[in-house]
C-alpha cells in the first residue's frame, strides 16, 4: 500500500499558489510517536530547507503527477502551511505538507518512501497530526483522495477518517473524482450527517 498517495489537487508547476511569510521551513523538533513491536520508529520534527532533496526523492517515486520544488516552496511559504519529516537514524523516509484553518487541519501532501512503506511510518505522522487536534479549536483533519487510489482509501479508513463527501472531475490532470475524507476528535458530531456514497458503501460491505 502506497502510504503516499496524493490526497489532494495541487497546481501544476509554475502554477500560482497565493505566498506568504515563510513558517514551516524553519525547523525544529517534534518528537517520537510511540510505535508497535516489528515497526520503525521513526523521529517526527518540522521540515528544514535542507530536507527537500529527501522529500523530491520521496515524491518522485510516490506520484505519477509529482510536485517540483519550485511548488513545494511556493505552499510552504503561505503562513498556514506546515511540513513536518519522518526521519529514520539520519535519513528521511516520510513527509506530510498540512494546511491550518480556524477549525481543521487540511492535509495537502503526504508520502513515505518506498522502502519504508508498511512499517509504521504513516501511522506515526497521521498520529502526531491527529495529536495537534482539540476539542476547543481545531476538531478535524480533512483530505482528498482520488477514487482509483483504493490503497490510499483503505489506508485512512483504518485510522479512523471517513468519506463524506465525492467531488465529481476535482482533479483537473485526469477529470477524476475524489473523496472527501475527514478524522474528527469526536465522531458523534457527523454520525447523523453522513451522506451515503461509494467509498462508504465500499467499506461498510467489508
Amino acid at each position: 500500500m502506497r502510504v503516499g498517495s496524493r490526497v489532494n489537487d495541487r497546481p501544476e508547476c509554475g502554477g500560482k499558489v497565493t505566498s506568504a511569510s515563510v513558517r514551516s521551513m524553519e525547523g525544529g523538533s517534534m518528537s517520537t510517536v510511540p510505535t508497535t513491536q516489528g515497526q520503525v520508529r521513526v523521529h517526527i520534527r518540522w521540515m528544514i530547507r535542507r530536507d527537500m532533496p529527501e522529500v523530491l526523492a520521496i515524491e518522485h517515486a510516490g506520484f505519477e503527477y509529482p510536485w517540483c520544488e519550485e511548488e513545494f516552496l511556493r505552499v510552504l511559504r503561505q503562513r498556514n502551511c506546515i511540513g513536518m519529516v519522518a526521519e529514520y537514524g539520519e535519513r528521511v523516509v516520510g513527509f506530510m505538507i498540512y494546511e491550518l484553518h480556524k477549525n481543521k487541519l487540511h492535509v495537502l501532501d503526504f508520502a513515505t518512501h518506498p522502502e519504508f512503506r508498511r512499517m509504521g511510518v504513516g501511522r506515526q505522522m497521521l498520529g502526531k497530526l491527529v495529536g495537534k487536534l482539540s476539542s476547543h479549536r481545531r476538531t478535524r483533519i480533512a483530505l482528498h483522495v482520488r477514487e482509483t487510489n483504493l490503497a490510499a482509501q483503505f489506508f485512512y479508513r483504518v485510522q479512523g477518517f471517513r468519506a463524506m463527501e465525492v467531488l465529481r472531475e476535482h482533479y483537473s490532470d485526469t477529470g477524476e473524482d475524489a473523496y472527501l475524507m475527514t478524522y474528527m476528535l469526536d465522531e458523534s458530531i457527523i454520525e447523523d450527517h453522513v451522506p451515503a456514497n461509494r467509498i462508504a458503501k465500499q467499506f461498510d460491505n467489508n
